[in-house]
């Protein structure tokens, strides 16, 4: 799988422009604010449906139209694909592959593969539980379509379940309006648990050799997956039910895999709560650089990796050891600028144009 050309239209500083990629290491240079950043959103974007920064979909287009496209032509072993997608000021975004309008985001999942990094992504080991769930649901949501579907569905039936909270008359008729949800989400919970605990099993070895190699063996981590211990619906549903007055009282469903979370560890110490921020960085880049190799061993293909401004926050020795990695498989790198003497494609941006 490697993208080969990269076409926007009115998308946020490109007013239009073409960009070929290689298969290797393409380094996207530029000074600050030139669009750098937006050329592998665009990519992302195809990938899973949504940006990576943007809170509303329409901020992409360029500021003095209504209308803005990413096209990006794939490359895979059944020949080319081509995904599409058209954003409006007045109407939901579309998306098309191969010219044909897909409904559901589902149907987008796993067309493109992608692993993205950014400094920002710090937050994957310091900030809450929430970045450690999106990491797993994102990953899986790209491998595995039926993951996606029991997510979203998951996601809705609870959104309706804690709104009972807000609109019951009595306890009594509360516990018979849940009842009508508890089974369903239990048996969405169960599937869940299940994807997310295999996902952190295979997904830290992978982990363990990235951050050897990238710490030169100083330095062990280790993966825990965080979540619900009931193993049967019928274990679920009792739980629901015990909680009963703890979700009345506060309002919204206390318990289930919404409250997932991932533990890492660095030589057994646990490095949210202790680790520096440069061993809070190799964290998660090893976990990012993890995850391309459990894609591949569930697809049979290694993702694009997308990789933002990340050597600006690594010392000399990571940056060469990150670079040999990157040999592995097509990437895209951002930089403000690149000396080092590896093979790459150099494709310099400047306020929008390419060059």
């Amino acid at each position: 799988m490697k993208v080969k050309k990269v076409e926007l239209v009115n998308y946020r500083n490109y007013k239009s422009a073409i960009i070929d990629f290689t298969d290797g290491l393409n380094v996207i240079e530029g000074n600050n604010a030139q669009g750098k950043t937006n050329l592998i959103e665009a990519v992302y974007f195809c990938a899973v449906g949504k940006s990576f920064r943007a809170s509303r979909e329409k901020e992409v287009i360029n500021w003095d139209t209504d209308i803005a496209k990413i096209k990006v032509t794939i490359e895979k072993e059944i020949g080319q694909k081509v995904i599409e997608i058209y954003f409006s000021k007045n109407q939901k975004k579309t998306i098309k592959i191969d010219g044909l309008p897909i409904k559901k985001i589902g149907e987008l999942m796993g067309e493109l593969n992608a692993v993205f990094f950014a400094p920002d992504e710090l937050k994957l080991i310091k900030d809450s539980p929430e970045d450690r769930r999106k990491f797993m649901d994102i990953s899986l949501s790209q491998t595995y379509k039926d993951y996606f579907y029991t997510l979203s569905k998951y996601n809705k039936l609870l959104q309706s379940r804690n709104k009972c909270f807000k609109s019951y008359s009595s306890d009594t008729e509360l516990k018979q309006i849940l009842q009508i949800y508890n089974k369903q989400i239990a048996e969405l919970m169960l599937k869940i648990k299940k994807y997310r605990k295999l996902f952190i099993e295979k997904l830290t070895p992978y982990a363990k050799l990235v951050h050897e190699y990238l710490t030169s063996k100083k330095e062990c981590i280790n993966l825990e997956y965080v979540g619900i211990e009931e193993n049967t619906i019928d274990e679920i549903v009792q739980k629901l039910n015990s909680n009963f007055e703890k979700d009345v009282k506060v309002g919204y469903s206390t318990y289930g895999t919404h409250r997932d979370d991932i533990k890492v560890t660095v030589n057994n110490v646990d490095v949210r709560a202790f680790g520096s921020q440069g061993q809070q960085r190799t964290c998660a880049l090893s976990m990012k650089l993890a995850e391309l190799e459990i894609i591949k061993q569930d697809t049979s293909k290694l993702p694009i990796l997308l990789l933002d401004d990340v050597l600006s926050e690594l010392d000399d020795d990571r940056k060469i050891k990150l670079l040999k990695f990157c040999s592995k498989t097509q990437t895209l790198l951002t930089c403000t600028e690149f000396k080092f003497e590896v093979p790459c494609k150099k494709i310099i941006i400047n306020n929008g144009n390419v060059k």
